[in-house]
């Protein structure tokens, strides 16, 4: 039956009672990770920076890699075993998601208000998780569709946007009666190019789909192509009100999304490898560490 590959995953994932600092409440186990991560204070004197950013944690992490921010400014980094750790917005340990079997965690969307997406693209599994990190449910994406799904990401109305690597479609997913409910068909607009899609994010009702190669593919809310955004080499994106951001080197690119202005910050850390805002911090990701700036 199809219904039990959509199945609640709280008796495989590894909980325990959360910690004082976590928001889950007392009566709902929290899952941490064998080796948590210690969030430090800085030791030295937070001056602010050129930017007049002011140093307010260090948070000790080997190689980050997936990230998101909520609608609540809480922060979700996957680590270099895919654990997913949970940050309050001033970088205070939360939770701690520890996977029952290994995956590659190519994407966290914690935008959506109820739920986290983590996407396992060796495993081909879109994997949600509640506010307090426990999982709800898990989809075998193979058992719907055929092809390879490159980027996934979770729409305002928990529908699942999916692009098939495969075919070139950008496909719509309602989790609920489990079927594909939209297609939309890029061979035509790709054209002759050789596109390397690496992320997909839902925003204010319109879809972006970044490949590295040629640009960002912005689509409306119902699929439908709209136009594309000349931004190149690009990983992964970040939005804040109404402006889309990116990082290249040690640079912060801003490109308002309705009257089109740029402008640029530039990041005074070195190995600085991705950065994400909340609505009063900011998040620089290095080799080893996360740094938690006030903005």
């Amino acid at each position: 039956m199809l219904l039990s590959n959509f199945s609640v995953l709280k008796s495989h994932a590894q909980t325990t009672v959360p910690a004082a600092a976590s928001v889950a409440p007392a009566s709902k186990a929290a899952p941490v990770s064998t080796t948590p991560v210690a969030a430090t204070e800085p030791k030295t004197a937070t001056v602010p920076d050129a930017n007049g950013w002011t140093l307010v944690r260090t948070i000790a992490l080997n190689k980050p890699g997936a990230a998101s921010v909520d609608r609540r400014g809480n922060l979700y980094v996957a680590d270099a075993q895919d654990n997913i750790h949970q940050y309050g917005a001033d970088g205070q340990a939360l939770n701690v998601y520890s996977p029952p079997q290994p995956g590659h965690t190519a994407q966290i969307e914690a935008w959506n208000t109820s739920k986290i997406l983590v996407f396992y693209d060796d495993r081909q599994q879109v994997l949600l998780l509640d506010r307090f990190m426990a999982p709800i449910t898990q989809v075998r994406l193979t058992d719907f569709l055929d092809g390879q799904i490159r980027t996934a990401t979770l729409a305002p109305d928990d529908r699942l946007w999916l692009f098939n690597e495969s075919d070139l479609t950008l496909r719509q997913f309602d989790p609920s009666p489990q079927r594909l409910t939209l297609s939309t068909p890029l061979d035509l607009i790709i054209g002759r190019s050789k596109p390397d899609f690496r992320f997909l994010r839902q925003y204010q009702n319109n879809l972006y789909l970044l490949d590295r190669t040629s640009g960002v593919f912005v689509f409306d809310n119902l699929g439908n192509y709209r136009k594309k955004l000349p931004f190149l080499g690009l990983s992964t994106l970040g939005f804040r009100d109404d402006e889309l951001y990116y990082l290249t080197e040690n640079t912060v690119h801003f490109f308002h999304l309705y009257n089109f202005t740029e402008r640029t910050l530039l990041v005074y850390v070195p190995q600085v490898q991705q950065v994400l805002f909340g609505e009063q911090y900011a998040y620089v990701l290095t080799p080893a560490s996360i740094l938690v700036y006030k903005l």
